[in-house]
């Protein structure tokens, strides 16, 4: 039996425990999920004790970043499983695990209104971490430029709920650090870009991207591939270790790279969301390779949407 982390899910409490916690010297690290915890979580959390003499993980699947048709009903949870395995990594000293309040419609809107709320009766969640009945948010927390590109564009309402429940962990948990897996590349960006325009008081750390030992990307959806889907979705990180051998015997074209990509995974059957050469820091994209970039490609195997990105730092 290891470490049995203590579960909150009152924010006050959970706030209390931080400076309880601070008050004794301590630090703070926090490594935010939506829980379906894999091998790439674990390593967030070995991450965060690396810098951090105890460690808060947040299980929180967040509604506000899921748009109206998106799989929010789909997404994978197995809390006890989260739990055990939580356990078993023997540091993590905290799970907070904020619910959701959930009211029910009964307002039938206007085909020109319809949207999340359209349906009569329906129950949704109001808010991200929202307590005391209060319906929904009023503020919401965007980060301008970096949201609009790559995911962005297929997912508009995404990180500006991204941003916003982050927002309100770091100021519930109060961490001293950060850790975000770089799998999600650019949503550490944001996150890193809203620390520093907000001066928030946090180091914020990137985490290297985990893969399965057939390459492809840990991600909690990929329970959702068939045999067959994921042995196609293999694609995408082929094509990205191609790509990335192009630029070391000396292609500099981002066209030629992306083209390349996008008829790797088309031919093995995935549907391109996009497939982009960027800047690693202003996710802007490049014409040539001539410095640091990053390789970031979406695509859906089924229904499943997968994401990855390499590194090049030429």
């Amino acid at each position: 039996m290891g470490l049995e982390p203590e579960v909150i899910s009152d924010n006050e409490e959970m706030r209390s425990w931080s400076r309880n916690q601070r008050r004794n010297g301590e630090t703070i690290a926090l490594v935010p999920t939506m829980g379906f915890l894999h091998q790439g979580h674990l390593s967030l959390i070995e991450e965060a004790k690396k810098h951090a003499g105890v460690v808060v993980v947040s299980i929180y699947v967040n509604p506000g970043q899921f748009a109206p048709g998106e799989d929010l009903s789909r997404y994978p949870s197995d809390f006890e499983g989260d739990l055990s395995k939580l356990r078993e990594v023997e540091c993590v000293n905290v799970v907070f695990h904020p619910r959701n309040l959930y009211e029910t419609t009964t307002k039938v809107m206007e085909p020109k209104e319809a949207g999340e709320d359209a349906l009569e009766g329906r129950k949704k969640a109001v808010s991200c971490l929202e307590e005391d009945g209060k319906k929904g948010h009023q503020t919401w927390i965007r980060v301008e430029k970096l949201e609009k590109n790559l995911c962005g564009r297929s997912r508009p309402v995404f990180f500006r709920g991204v941003a916003t429940v982050v927002a309100k962990l770091f100021n519930i948990v109060e961490p001293d650090f950060a850790v975000f897996g770089k799998k999600d590349y650019q949503q550490w960006r944001l996150i890193c870009r809203m620390v520093r325009d907000l001066n928030f008081p946090i180091n914020i750390i990137g985490s290297e991207l985990v893969r399965d030992e057939d390459g492809l990307a840990m991600s909690s959806r990929n329970v959702h591939l068939s045999p067959e889907q994921r042995e196609k979705a293999l694609s995408i990180s082929r094509s990205l270790l191609k790509a990335k051998v192009d630029v070391q015997r000396g292609q500099t074209s981002a066209t030629e790279l992306r083209n390349a990509i996008i008829k790797s995974i088309s031919q093995a059957g995935g549907r391109i969301d996009y497939a982009e050469v960027v800047e690693q820091e202003n996710l802007e994209a490049v014409e040539e390779v001539c410095g640091p970039v990053v390789i970031c490609i979406a695509a859906w195997f089924g229904n499943v949407r997968l994401i990855d990105n390499l590194e090049i730092n030429s």
